[in-house]
Parts: C-alpha cells; structure tokens; sequence
C-alpha cells in the first residue's frame, strides 16, 4: 500500500552550484565540488537571493534553506502570492544536525575581543537548530506545524519521514521537508577529525578501497510533499513520488553502527514493505556511502541483509564523493539526487573510485553516469516508473530509508 504523497517540487543548494537542476547535471558529469578537505558552496551569493534584513537575521544554514525552498515552490507553482491551501494546513519539517555553527562562532569571538554587551541578540534566533523550519513559515507565510529533526547525518531523510507521516494523517494539505546544514567551520573539522571520522588525506572516496573518511561538505535540500488528490485538484505536475519511509535505532553506540547491521537492515525493511515494493523492483540506491571504512561495510552488510541477492545488480553510487557529507542535510539532498536520477533516468557516478572495496561483496557500484533501465509498458498499466531507495545512518544509531518512484521525464 503506497502512501500517496507526491513531490511537487525541488529546491537545492550544494557545493556543486545553486539548484536541483545544476546538482544533477554536474553529478552525472562526474564533478566534484570537493576543495581543500571541504565542501563550500562557494557559487551561492546570500544577497543575490535574499533581503539585507534575511541575512542580517540569519545564519548561513537558513540561508540555503530559504533558497532551496523558494526554488521548491516556484516549481511547483506557488508564486502567485496565494497558497493553494489554507495557510494552517501547510507544514514545515526540516532536519539539521548542528543548527548555526557560524552564528555561535562569530559571536564568541565578539565576546572574547568585545566584552558581553557587543554580543548580538540575533544569535540565539539564528544559532539554533529549529531557525530554518521557522524562517521558512515565516517568510511563506505557513501556519501548520513548523518544527526540527535533529537526528544527526538521518536528519533531512528523517523529516521528509516525518512529513509524510503528517499527511497520511491528515494533520497537514502539503508539508515543505528538507534538511539544511553550514557547518564547516575549523572547529567543527577539528572535532571529527579528532573523533577519527575525517579523511586525512582529503581524498574522500565511498567504497574505494583506499577510503579512509570523509570530507563535511554544506547545503541544503527541500521538497514539497502534497497528497496525490490534492496536487491533482490543483493541476500540479507530479515530479515524483515517496513511496516509503522507515526508521529505526541501533541503541549500540554513541558514534559506531550496530556491527550486525540489523537495525539498519529493519529501516530499509520497513521502507520497502510501506512502499508495497520488493527489492528487485529497486532501479537504483543512493547509499548514505560516508566513505569510513567501518561505516560503508556495515552499510552494504545492512543492504544485503534487508535486499537481499537483487542488491548486486541494482546500480548503487554515493554523492558524498562529490559535496562531502552534509550532516543534516546529507539526507534531503539525497533525496533529491535521487529523484533527480529517476526523472533522468541516469544516476550520478561515485566520484573518483577506482578500485572497488572487495571486502564490501559483489555490488554494482557506479564509475561513470550510468542509464538506469525504465520498465516496459504493458496495455492497460500505468505509465513506466522507476523506483530508487535513498539511506541515512546517523551518530547516535539513527537509521533511516526512503523509497521514491518517478517516471522518467
């Protein structure tokens, strides 16, 4: 039984440019973003976007955030001035993992150089990890639910969870989902570099069998969900669908995955079964691929436990390798990477492999931009559609999996 929620709309900003059109196209080109061990999005201009007042009173994270959602709207149609539905029955979910680094950081070193009373009162609104949920029902005008998931690196796939849930319980018309995240700071590389997570090398490659960590990378990914009956009543064009959502915990370890890889397997179990899809049905994976050596064993592990022998065959690749992990947000551009992948029938390569992890088992790992076969159509059928799964693993044993379908544009 699928849960008739549709995308509507698309919005990203990543290391790779401003836009879900220009994520794609420049990672099937195989582009990497990735700089200086870092993944900045260094094309995104703040006031070629958004008001002096927006930047003033906002942290970098909320920031692309609010240009992801706006890119999300105008494509689904929302730029009239008048909403499609009652402003109280439009939500806001969106996931981050570290809230305003940025905002923090500048502001202690007022302090320190300053003295206390130099300290901003913006700060506390633009630090914290719910101000991107907030300025997007503020600046839209959305007066559902707003709120944050902060569940570390399955933050953005988990608020897309949570926003399909809010409408397969009639609590919400449309929810705006997504995950927004600005957290590259030395402090912050410090910190994981510390914990032994970063790639020494700054040479992050998934799966590669000289993988070792990854690269923090910054953006933001938003989608519009709305009801299948209600994006038809309004004349929307369906760009996909989310077909699935499921979660789970390890309750293992405060950083280390579950060895067994069973409760990641449970995640990705649950997305299938509410999707009402069988893993040889899948076209193509998204893997959360951080490039940790004991991170993307375990993943495959997961993967082959919950899909079983269909996962050598099924086109898998990690966009990780090109904009670093985007912590929170890693999940909601992912799914929009994915999506994008379905719609093009064309899934993006994980940058710079060149000798496939053997240990990980017999995958079908992606080099270079790979065509992904569209089922046939058969009479009387709907029209062909491709189905992909998109994974999160967060600190902490957050687990969580998404199944989207789209048909090929």
């Amino acid at each position: 039984m699928t849960s008739g929620v549709v995308v509507t709309g698309l919005g990203a900003v990543t290391p790779l440019g401003v836009g879900a059109g220009v994520l794609h196209r420049r990672a099937v080109a195989g582009d990497s973003a990735l700089a200086g061990g870092l993944g900045r999005c260094e094309d995104f201009r703040a006031a070629d976007h958004l008001s002096r007042q927006q930047i003033r009173r906002t942290d970098r994270f909320a920031r692309f955030a609010l240009v992801a959602a706006a890119e999300a709207l105008a494509q689904a149609g929302w730029t009239s001035g008048a909403l499609p539905y009652p402003a109280e029955r439009i939500a806001c979910v969106v996931g981050c993992a570290l809230g305003g680094t940025e905002s923090f950081e500048a502001q202690r070193d007022v302090l320190r150089q300053q003295g206390a009373e130099f300290v901003s009162p913006l700060m506390v609104s633009s630090m914290m990890a719910n101000a991107a949920a907030s300025q997007l029902s503020l600046r839209f005008g959305f007066q559902g639910e707003a709120l944050c998931v902060a569940s570390a690196c399955s933050s953005g796939t988990q608020a897309i969870g949570t926003g399909l849930m809010l409408l397969a319980a009639g609590a919400a018309d449309a929810v705006l989902v997504g995950g927004a995240e600005a957290s590259t700071s030395e402090l912050v590389q410090a910190a994981f570099r510390n914990a032994g997570a970063l790639s020494p090398t700054g040479d992050s490659v998934p799966f590669d069998r000289g993988r070792d960590g990854f690269l923090i990378g910054e953006g933001a990914g938003i989608l519009l969900l709305e009801t299948a009956a209600g994006a038809a009543a309004r004349g929307a064009a369906v760009l996909g669908e989310v077909l699935g959502y499921g979660a789970s915990a390890d309750a293992h370890h405060l950083t280390a995955p579950d060895p067994t890889g069973v409760p990641a397997a449970r995640a990705v179990g649950q997305a299938l079964r509410a999707a009402g899809v069988a893993p040889r049905e899948i076209g193509y994976v998204n893997a959360h691929g951080t490039g940790t050596v004991l991170n993307d064993q375990l993943e495959c592990d997961a993967l082959r436990l919950a899909l079983g022998p269909a996962l050598e065959g099924i086109p898998l690749s990690s966009t990780k390798s090109a904009i670093g992990h985007l912590f929170g947000a890693a999940g909601a551009v992912e799914a929009v990477a994915t999506l994008q992948a379905l719609r093009h029938a064309t899934a993006p390569p994980t940058v710079g492999l060149r000798e496939p992890d053997e240990r990980l088992g017999r995958l079908n790992l992606i080099r270079h931009a790979t065509p992904l076969a569209v089922p046939g159509t058969l009479p009387g059928r709907p029209a062909p559609r491709l189905v992909g799964l998109s994974t999160s693993f967060g600190f902490g044993g957050h687990n969580a999996a998404l199944v989207l379908a789209a048909s090929p544009a």
